[in-house]
């Protein structure tokens, strides 16, 4: 049979043939995709006539379209659907792979070219796009070791390629270690407080694994409301302990060293490249610029916020210490119990009085729904596209005059080949051919919410509502593409520009307005009272306080990974515990390790970069205040944000593109008013 990999798709919007495509397929495709690759570069430097932006440039951004293809499908499903078999492919790969991109980016003929074309930039007529894509090219190839002496290309390559196998291996370890982990209970005392909800997803997950009574995991709709509701203090210890101290034991999962070398990695390629550290590296390229600015941040955040989260901490340990007695000593694994029964006290607000009314199948209308007021956008499910797990739906995306805009997969829930957390990614993505075709992407969202059970459907939590939206945000980032070339389209943006999208969407999920649209009785189809919606917004900012400085830490512990200028072989374990200790209100356990879990940060894209996240707090809660003025369904602001922002991708510093639409740069002051930290 003829590898589908290879051969032209012949399938609707050339989506991805999932159902044709085997294990066997994808060491075949790649190594053809690398072999096609090589030949255009070949091309390229072969070519006798001097460099131009056309002959040079662009050929460049246009080639390799195979391997691209090919290791798109490969690492989406390495995220969403592996196996061992596709970890082993991926493990052997990986080295080749890391190898021909050294290959091309310290090809010394291909740089000259490109040099030759960009030291003509001031005297060429491009268009903004262009010139951005020269830049953009030329920078890229500086910053992968092109300027390097031959010795050091060599220990370039030799460091790049170690850093792809070891961001692999940190990840294979998280998710076998989460799937590793089970907390079978077997004695209906062991399931006190839970609510009716968890016990049936706990059953279920018993009964998948053939095992008696209940099964908790450490995969978050498992584990949250476990440790949210569990009654057994001692089983939320465990539990507890059993998360934070993954890839931390003495086994092969173990990610302790591996964190090391990844860390040390880094600074040795940043050095070799001539920066100071990996953060130096990172930040020339962010909106951020360095370092300063993004402790400045953290910093103005962390004084900001710390008074009103020790006020939050100390009331939950005065409820926690009048259950309990006046000795109790509230600990990691208390908190999210006695916060759940206080926000249940102030509010009359518990999650699960909530999820009857976030039927899965319903949230889902609600945001497309969304999507049809702000943008005209519409979404019709095609049972014809193949998709690469049952659970997986795939949805035409049409645009408000009908025309074919995107192809739109949804993924919901945990499985065992399916890494923890959400996300969005792309199968293909947007860009403008020759001809002036519009060639429009391919999205997922891909999640791991509450399952349905035998019998009730997906119910979600408020949380989970939340999470829908802030990757639906970045869906629509990628949709919305409107770019002429494919390395700028969509989310290729500075990474501390990504998450406006996103988290621009989640302000809609305190809005009545958009609540009254969708939110209803699974049973009774009762729309959600109105005294219920004003429950979920009076309790918007309960522990916000608490959850900023838990992203500070977060942002605090990347840094400190990334701007040491010198090799680490200390205790992961204590580094990190000094590293984030200013941003810490509850008592840190001695076994625990966040950073060898660390994924955004060790294998993801966020080394350097995690701030990003209340970098873009600051711009939501400013640019959101634009709806709130206008109203959260205007049309004119939504296209402004679509046209300004969303299809314009990184063709254009985005700076300038928030300016255009906002009128001016965000203050912080946005976000204060709207956590009620400063009126």
């Amino acid at each position: 049979m003829e590898n589908p990999l290879l051969q032209p798709y012949h399938t609707l919007h050339d989506t991805t043939p999932f159902d044709r495509i085997g294990l066997e397929d994808y060491e075949p495709a790649i190594r053809k995709g690398m072999e096609a690759e090589d030949a255009e570069i070949q091309q390229i430097i072969d070519n006798p006539e001097a460099p131009t932006f056309e002959n040079t440039v662009l050929a460049l951004e246009q080639s390799g379209k195979l391997l691209d293809r090919v290791t798109t499908v490969l690492f989406n499903l390495m995220s969403a659907e592996t196996c061992d078999e596709l970890d082993a492919i991926a493990e052997k790969l990986m080295p080749e792979l890391s190898e021909h991109a050294n290959n091309i980016s310290l090809n010394e003929k291909l740089f000259d070219r490109i040099k030759q074309v960009y030291q003509q930039k001031d005297r060429l007529t491009l268009t903004q796009e262009e010139q951005r894509l020269l830049e953009k090219t030329y920078d890229g190839f500086q910053r992968n070791g092109a300027n390097l002496s031959e010795k050091d290309k060599e220990t370039y390559r030799n460091l790049s390629m170690e850093l792809s196998s070891l961001t692999l291996k940190f990840s294979q370890n998280h998710l076998k270690e989460t799937n590793k982990y089970e907390l079978v209970l077997t004695d209906e005392a062991d399931l006190e407080g839970l609510p009716e909800s968890t016990r049936e997803a706990a059953a279920l997950t018993a009964k998948e694994k053939g095992k008696e009574g209940w099964v908790i995991t450490l995969q978050a709709p498992s584990y949250v409301p476990f440790m949210k509701y569990s009654k057994r203090r001692d089983l939320r210890k465990q539990l507890y302990l059993a998360y934070n101290t993954q890839c931390t034991h003495d086994d092969e999962f173990n990610n302790e060293e591996i964190v090391k070398k990844l860390v040390n990695l880094r600074i040795q390629i940043a050095q070799l490249l001539g920066f100071t550290d990996y953060a130096d590296y990172v930040l020339r390229k962010r909106m951020a610029e360095d370092s300063t600015h993004v402790y400045k941040l953290l910093n103005d955040l962390l004084e900001a916020y710390t008074p009103k989260a020790l006020q939050e901490v100390e009331e939950i340990k005065q409820l926690a210490c009048k259950q309990e007695g006046t000795d109790f000593q509230l600990m990691p694994w208390d908190f999210s119990y006695y916060a759940e029964m206080l926000k249940e006290q102030k509010y009359a607000l518990n999650e699960e009085e909530l999820r009857p009314y976030f039927e899965l199948e319903q949230v889902k209308q609600g945001v497309f729904g969304l999507a049809t007021k702000l943008y005209g956008i519409t979404f019709k499910e095609n049972k014809d596209i193949p998709v690469y797990h049952p659970d997986v739906q795939a949805y035409e995306v049409f645009d408000r005059d009908g025309s074919y805009l995107a192809v739109l997969y949804t993924d919901f829930h945990p499985r065992a080949g399916k890494r923890s957390g959400a996300w969005m990614t792309s199968y293909k993505e947007q860009w403008i051919d020759s001809d002036g075709t519009n060639s429009r992407p391919h999205v997922s969202v891909t999640m791991n919410f509450t399952k349905p059970t035998a019998e009730k459907p997906a119910l979600l939590t408020f949380s989970e509502v939340n999470t829908f939206l802030h990757e639906f945000g970045h869906a629509l980032h990628g949709i919305f593409a409107n770019t002429r070339f494919q390395c700028m389209s969509g989310t290729n943006v500075y990474w501390d520009f990504v998450e406006l999208p996103s988290q621009i969407m989640e302000n809609f999920a305190t809005e009545k307005e958009f609540l009254n649209t969708f939110a209803r009785h699974y049973q009774t189809g009762e729309p959600i009272p109105e005294t219920l919606i004003q429950r979920i917004i009076d309790a918007s900012n309960f522990n916000v306080a608490y959850a900023c400085l838990r992203q500070i830490s977060f942002g605090l512990l990347d840094m400190a990974w990334y701007t040491r200028q010198t090799l680490f072989e200390g205790d992961v374990k204590a580094y990190e515990k000094a590293a984030w200790k200013k941003a810490q209100v509850l008592p840190q356990p001695e076994e625990t390790c966040m950073s060898v879990q660390f994924g955004h940060i060790m294998s993801g894209g966020y080394s350097a970069g995690y701030y990003s996240y209340k970098w873009a707090e600051v711009l939501d809660a400013d640019a959101f205040s634009v709806f709130k003025e206008k109203g959260i369904f205007n049309t004119d602001v939504a296209r402004s944000f679509r046209e300004n922002i969303l299809s314009k991708g990184g063709t254009e510093h985005p700076m300038t593109l928030y300016k255009r639409f906002r009128g001016q740069e965000p203050t912080i002051d946005a976000l204060l008013k709207r956590n009620d930290i400063k009126r």
